[in-house]
């Protein structure tokens, strides 16, 4: 016998599909611009669009658009169906049998099968990919995803098998209440196995790239811009709105904006510090929301690091030495929030624990630094000298600047800057070259494991480092668990103590954007998961 699971998504819609849109008007009968474009900024050149090797965040917001997975989010950012039209779920709770909708299609007119999800995730876990992803198949916690990633096993034992062209079983290793949130991150998207074989490397390429979603990509100039235009095949074409959709490449801030002002743009960020001005000036353009991420440091704690920060005395007293409040109201100014777990409030059953040093005021938490970087040694004989990389950003540079002087007037520490090109940067922290680098991370789903699962010994994005034994074995517990919040609040005791990262603010969506498009914005969804087949521009 099997529980038939709609979770918040099915509730209402068991086989959902857009109304069809009566002429010129939007979802809720708003009278529609006639321009349905949309064009915004991005900071730096994504990483990829093939869903199993994208790593960033401008990057996953295009293949959201190019390819979709089982399910998709709501503005508020429940579940809805994508490919997928509904679950069922064990009795042991250890298997998913997903309905696939039969009129999903390929842009080259191929119906979508169960095979093309089994081939992606397949994909993502062979080592031969090299996924910088791969280890979302263990936080998915499917069966046999460990021994398949440390090449111990064949990616045909993976827990994921087509029943049939469209029923998709998934086998986990243990129960896991949170497993159908993860489906709609990007690396779990199905692939076009047909297009990889013959294209290899060069299957995204505009002149070849095959898509599930509801734009196909039709344009890209490195470093430039990337197009994508609507895809005729869709299965909800008709219900969708935006026909064209431009990622700018604006390295600079300031520039952004102003080519926002200047009407070039729909949507770009603000620049840090100029959010009350513009709120002031443009009520009705400036934006400011939550968002399930954090903005941390990285320790360097392998071999290759620093023998300074090996010392947690030294890696407690940098932090203490951080004015979070100082970095939130007076540099950033756009509604962040200071950092002293690793996990934001904003995610979705997550009770913030009480950490000593939070409820500290900053002189007794400057006071307390000074003392723990003397005991390590340190002081006006034996300066402490590190070195802080980031990506080039002029917020990161502000934030950098500031947390510099920080450490040099309270501990007098000298700190040298470096800032590198996002992909540069990507692979000096990836491959541990680094003494403090910045770091920061967006839910892949809301749910802390999200967040907690970065300190775990072998995650992918582990850049500290940093292990744990106890971490490891609580957040394994944790998969399994109804209530995790006690695990959860001991790991996050642990990182307070042991400080391999030094959480600096948890963030704010900071936006300037259009009136016209900014009512159909999902400003109530954390994860900032946006879909351009959701958005429309209503008439001025």
């Amino acid at each position: 016998m099997k529980i038939t699971m709609r979770a918040a998504l099915l509730a209402s819609a068991v086989a959902f599909a857009s109304p069809a849109l009566a002429a010129g008007t939007g979802p809720n009968g708003e009278p529609l611009a006639d321009d349905q474009t949309f064009t915004y900024r991005v900071l730096d050149e994504h990483s990829s669009v093939d869903p199993q090797i994208v790593e960033d965040v401008s990057g996953s917001e295009i293949v959201r658009d190019l390819f979709e997975g089982l399910y998709n989010q709501d503005a508020d950012g429940n579940l809805v169906p994508g490919v997928a039209l509904s679950h069922e779920l064990s009795e042991d709770r250890m298997t998913y049998t997903f309905k696939l909708r039969p009129e999903a299609k390929w842009s080259d007119g191929t119906p979508v099968t169960a095979g093309d999800f089994v081939y992606g995730w397949q994909r993502l876990a062979d080592p031969e990919t090299a996924s910088p992803y791969q280890w979302f198949v263990s936080v998915m916690n499917l069966k046999n995803a460990e021994a398949i990633t440390a090449g111990e096993m064949g990616v045909e034992e993976l827990g994921v098998k087509a029943i049939d062209d469209h029923t998709l079983e998934v086998t986990l290793e243990s129960p896991m209440t949170y497993f159908p949130l993860t489906t709609t991150h990007a690396s779990t998207f199905p692939s076009p196995k047909w297009v990889i074989d013959e294209h290899g490397a060069d299957w995204t390429k505009p002149e070849n790239i095959v898509v599930n979603g509801a734009y196909i990509l039709t344009e890209h100039v490195p470093q430039e811009r990337s197009v994508r235009e609507r895809n005729e095949m869709y299965w909800d074409n008709e219900g969708t709105i935006i026909d064209k959709v431009t990622a700018l490449v604006i390295n600079d801030e300031n520039v952004a904006l102003t080519r926002y002002l200047a009407g070039e743009l729909d949507r770009t960020e603000v620049p840090a510090g100029q959010y009350p001005s513009l709120k002031e000036q443009y009520p009705d353009q400036a934006l400011s929301f939550p968002r399930l991420c954090n903005y941390y440091f990285n320790f360097n704690l392998s071999d290759m690091g620093p023998e300074a920060t090996q010392d947690v005395r030294v890696r407690q007293a940098l932090s203490l030495a951080v004015n979070r409040d100082i970095i939130v109201e007076n540099v950033l100014q756009g509604g962040q929030f200071p950092a002293y777990t690793f996990t934001p409030a904003a995610t979705a059953n997550f009770e913030v624990p009480e950490i000593e040093y939070a409820n500290w005021t900053q002189a007794e938490r400057d006071a307390r630094a000074k003392e723990l970087l003397a005991e390590a040694g340190y002081g006006p004989d034996n300066p402490l000298e590190l070195t802080y990389l980031y990506n080039t950003s002029e917020a990161h540079k502000k934030i950098a600047i500031a947390v510099s002087q920080m450490w040099k007037q309270t501990l007098g520490v000298n700190v040298t800057l470096e800032n590198q090109e996002w992909k540069t940067f990507l692979e000096t922290r990836g491959n541990h070259d680094f003494e403090i680098a910045r770091g920061a991370w967006c839910g892949d789903y809301n749910e802390a494991s999200t967040f907690l699962d970065l300190v775990q010994t072998e995650s992918g994005y582990n850049d500290a480092a940093y292990s744990n034994a106890e971490v490891d074995q609580l957040l394994k517990e944790a998969k399994a668990m109804d209530d995790p919040q006690p695990n959860y609040t001991r790991v996050e005791e642990i990182l307070s103590e042991e400080m391999p990262v030094i959480p600096i603010y948890h963030y704010a969506g900071v936006y300037m954007m259009v009136p016209e498009i900014s009512g159909s914005w999902p400003v109530q969804n954390v994860e900032q998961n946006w879909y351009s087949k959701d958005l429309y521009k209503v008439a001025e």
